[in-house]
């Protein structure tokens, strides 16, 4: 009875009709800051991450953080007829994160690996890249950094599916935030000019379906975008033309996660925003619900996210 609930909210937010277990599924998500719960030395923020640091992180926060995003990715395949084949993440401070997730909760079940990278960013926080192994086999994999920036690094990998061989190229990506004002949006236009690079070289070696998802740190409208276009269409623009967004400010959704794809995807390529029922909360100040935070400030309470994840469903 609860699966079959999980499923009619599922329809109704992504206006599916049926319960679709075809195609190839991925997800991004940005975990906002998932750290792992030992202070290496890492700088203030893993400090800060610590069980004694300002946060009180603990094993035990840290292993209710993991069950949290395992059940999402369970809930996600009820909804939507299958668990992400590729999950693409934000904010992890490093490949342990990810794995000890992997290891300590259902998603041992479901043949996992891990791509990731050390990045230079400043906060010690870093991309990764999840893919069941029994739906895709990695070709390469490797990073771009951003040029004189101590920012996150774009990972991306080239992997074929097993039962057809086509090969799809994913690129996650976290671009520079928005602190600092405006005088930060040439940050953003630096990391659109690599991703663009990165993408026309990965189709120009022959892999001509490429899919770059990331928390963008800006909406779809933005002309921070523009050396991105025409290569790679913005599957996330009507989401914002109707008000919609994966992070709520001030009582207001704003798109800052996406989707780009390739022209060999056009037309096969359904974008979603992913509202979980189990991790939406009121908010009191600006009427409405929003992402369930794993803190407030320095208060605890036992979210994943201040972002709702972007479902892709290739057919």
């Amino acid at each position: 009875m609860i699966c079959e609930l999980f499923v009619a909210l599922a329809i109704a937010v992504s206006g599916q009709t049926v319960r679709d277990t075809s195609g190839i599924v991925a997800v991004f998500w940005n975990l906002e800051n998932f750290f792992d719960y030992e202070d290496g030395g890492g700088g203030d923020s893993d400090r800060e991450f610590s069980p004694g640091g300002t946060k009180h992180w603990t094993a035990s926060k840290f292993y209710r953080k993991c069950d949290a995003v395992a059940k999402s990715l369970l809930w996600m395949e009820d909804a939507y007829g299958r668990i992400p084949d590729v999950l693409g993440v934000a904010e992890v401070e490093n490949r342990s994160v990810p794995e000890r997730m992997l290891r300590n909760t259902l998603l041992r079940k479901y043949g996992y690996s891990v791509l990731h990278r050390e990045s230079p960013d400043h906060r010690g926080i870093d991309v990764a890249l999840l893919y069941r192994k029994s739906t895709f086999r990695c070709i390469a994999s490797g990073i771009r950094r951003l040029d004189s920036m101590a920012t996150r690094d774009i990972l991306f990998a080239d992997l074929a599916v097993r039962k057809t061989g086509e090969r799809i190229a994913f690129a996650v990506n976290h671009f520079p935030s928005k602190y600092g004002g405006p005088s930060t949006a040439g940050r953003r236009i630096a990391a659109s000019v690599a991703l663009r690079d990165l993408c026309d070289s990965i189709i120009s070696s022959g892999t001509s379906s490429v899919v770059a998802m990331g928390d963008f740190n800006d909406v779809p409208s933005s002309s921070a975008f523009n050396p991105l276009k025409p290569l790679m269409l913005n599957l996330s623009e009507p989401f914002e033309n109707a008000g919609e967004g994966t992070i709520r400010f001030n009582g207001k959704w704003d798109m800052i996660d996406m989707f780009w794809v390739s022209p060999a995807l056009y037309g096969r390529a359904e974008m979603d925003i992913v509202r979980l029922p189990f991790l939406m909360v009121w908010d009191n100040v600006h009427p409405g619900f929003k992402p369930l935070r794993t803190y407030s400030g320095p208060r605890y309470l036992g979210g994943v996210s201040d972002h709702c994840p972007v479902l892709l469903r290739l057919r």
